[in-house]
């Protein structure tokens, strides 16, 4: 779904150097889903686990952060990816590596160890666009605005696993 949506955007937004930042992250993110659909099976998740959102809650989310289709909405768009959705997959994953024994379950704790240098360097530089981008009080203010909607979002669907997303908590 994330890898559609950033190979959807690269053709409505107009920033060449906005482009050329998402191809690469759409591959990445392809990759990663094909990773664990390798590696679920191999741990015994049904099908319908691994299929399906946590629930009807993060579907929504995901739906919402990538509903911007619009190219006068490049801020919305990065802003969704690197602001709200790559940092909360950033603390999934880590979480996850530091909970995931090397000796029971290497394969998975490489798996994150991927995704995370892949994330971490997704955040970076697409954080640096969003600040290059919004060099206005409108576009901060937009930026902002769209954050803080899809991080209450993302707060009531209690992540990408759902209550299970950071070991158990439920959301508040």
């Amino acid at each position: 779904h994330l890898s559609a949506a950033l190979g959807g955007w690269v053709a409505t937004i107009p920033e060449l150097d906005v482009k050329a930042m998402l191809g690469p992250h759409c591959y990445q993110h392809a990759w990663h889903a094909d990773l664990w659909r390798a590696r679920l099976p191999e741990l015994r998740e049904t099908k319908e686990d691994r299929a399906e959102p946590a629930n009807e809650a993060f579907a929504t989310f995901m739906t919402e952060v990538t509903s911007p289709g619009e190219p006068d909405e490049t801020i919305e768009k990065l802003v969704g990816i690197y602001r709200v959705l790559v940092p909360h997959l950033l603390a999934t994953y880590s979480f996850h590596q530091r909970v995931t024994s090397d000796i029971v379950d290497a394969p998975t704790v490489r798996i994150l160890k991927f995704m995370i240098d892949d994330n971490v360097e997704q955040l970076i530089t697409g954080e640096m666009m969003i600040q290059d981008l919004a060099r206005t009080p409108e576009l901060c203010e937009r930026a902002g605005k769209w954050q803080t909607h899809l991080g209450v979002l993302l707060a009531k669907s209690g992540g990408v696993a759902g209550d299970r997303t950071l070991g158990g908590r439920s959301a508040v």
